[in-house]
């Protein structure tokens, strides 16, 4: 009986501490509204935040949070994460938000995917993936404050990608594009090309067979698995251009779009790889016959050092196409 009482007791705090939160969120999402409103009336440049986009940025946030909860994708902290970023993207662009959405959501069924067989190799494996407040900023932090940057710079609201007419703006589009498509490259990388691959990975820095699961190691699928990622989330930012923005036929071609996604997953994955080659470390644990990220004892030393671990390759990964990417394919894109 004191067993149930306590669950009861635990299932009641948890349910007000979500009721407590998602006011909070409502306070700080209508605050941002409020203070929108003020600047665009005190500047006259700035488009101000409307109503449905507002009441959007709050209810798909949660409902994609809730959901991650329940399905294991995200913890709590994950969750509140996710509510913060996917609300800024959503807020910013929809563009945003679509490619936000493409890469979580196909992220977390690729993670569970296969589960039983990640387990034997990975020993910090978590079933569903379970991401916490840590990896949802190493991979949104960056698409967030490129997106408040965004707002800044432009306002709400979706424009196309034109160099010639918005190169701030589409310099800043392409650099949270490139931060998500690296994460999605990376992350389909490593949990379709160790499943999926017949042959053993090899280390990129020295190209030797290597154990799976180990850090800095690729294979070809697992590079054409970040190519598709990329890809994925590209033309879910390209799909939403088309429905969203209403003068594309005055402004530089779309398409392009998708193959930046494409390109930024691919040397995403192979920059992440080659950070995790030299500044991670991994071994091999014999008694297990896992693949371990710290050292241990019974561990053998595979390659790397105890630097980084994965959520800060992942970070610097990103910053590393959202600072380069831009620049290159400002040379390349169609001009309006």
């Amino acid at each position: 009986m004191l067993f149930i009482q306590d669950d009861l007791y635990k299932e009641s705090v948890k349910m007000m501490m979500n009721i407590v939160i998602l006011c909070m969120i409502l306070c700080i999402s209508l605050s941002f509204w409020i203070i929108s409103i003020t600047a665009s009336t005190y500047y006259g440049t700035l488009r101000p935040i409307s109503p449905w986009r507002w009441l959007v940025s709050i209810v798909i946030p949660v409902i994609i949070a809730t959901r991650g909860i329940k399905k294991k994708s995200l913890d709590h902290s994950g969750a509140l994460g996710a509510l913060l970023v996917g609300f800024i993207l959503t807020v910013a662009n929809y563009s945003f938000f679509s490619a936000l959405l493409t890469f979580f959501f196909v992220s977390s069924k690729l993670t569970k995917w296969k589960g039983e067989v990640k387990k034997r190799f990975d020993s910090e494996y978590k079933e569903g993936g379970q991401r916490n407040w840590v990896q949802v900023f190493c991979n949104g932090g960056v698409p967030a404050e490129l997106a408040l940057l965004y707002m800044v710079e432009n306002g709400p609201g979706e424009i196309p990608i034109d160099f010639s007419k918005e190169y701030t703006a589409s310099w800043m589009c392409l650099s949270l594009l490139g931060a998500l498509a690296c994460s999605a490259g990376d992350t389909w990388a490593s949990e379709i090309g160790p499943v999926l691959s017949k042959s053993a990975p090899r280390l990129i820095t020295t190209w030797e067979k290597v154990p799976v699961g180990t850090n800095g190691g690729v294979t070809l699928v697992g590079l054409i698995s970040s190519l598709l990622g990329g890809l994925s989330v590209g033309a879910a930012y390209f799909v939403t251009q088309l429905i969203f923005v209403n003068d594309l036929e005055v402004a530089a071609p779309q398409w392009p779009i998708v193959i930046y996604g494409a390109l930024a997953g691919l040397l995403g994955s192979i920059i992440d790889s080659y950070l995790g080659a030299i500044m991670q470390y991994s071994g091999y644990d014999e008694s297990t016959g896992q693949i371990v990220n710290h050292p241990a004892s019974g561990a053998k030393l595979i390659s790397g050092k105890p630097i980084l671990d994965n959520n800060a390759v992942n970070l610097f990964s990103s910053i590393l196409i959202a600072l380069l990417l831009p620049g290159a394919a400002w040379s390349f894109w169609p001009r309006g």
